[in-house]
């Protein structure tokens, strides 16, 4: 879960700065981060106005995104954490401590 997480944050954040700093749109490899994470933007396209100074974009929705995946990440580990068994053995050596 933490490996995706990574992967689409990174994305994320990649798009956050080239869209800040103006990034060429045509170029190959910023075409290609746009693209690969307009997937993940999409669900908060329409939350938050884009911030526009110039020809830089501050965008609240890349934010939103990567904030609502990391909480979403960590409350299915936490899920999973508390579904796990524990033996009774694991159970006193944690108490103890």
């Amino acid at each position: 879960m933490w490996y995706v997480l990574s992967v689409i944050e990174g994305l994320l954040a990649i798009r956050f700065i080239l869209k800040l700093l103006q990034a060429n749109s045509v170029a190959g490899f910023t075409d290609l981060i746009y693209t690969l994470s307009s997937f993940f933007t999409l669900p908060f396209s329409t939350v938050f106005r884009n911030l526009r100074i110039e020809d830089s974009v501050f965008e609240w929705t890349t934010l939103l995104a990567m904030v609502v995946y990391w909480l979403s990440a960590e409350a299915i580990i936490r899920l999973f954490i508390m579904s796990k068994s524990v033996s009774s053995g694991e159970a006193d050596e944690r108490l103890s401590e």
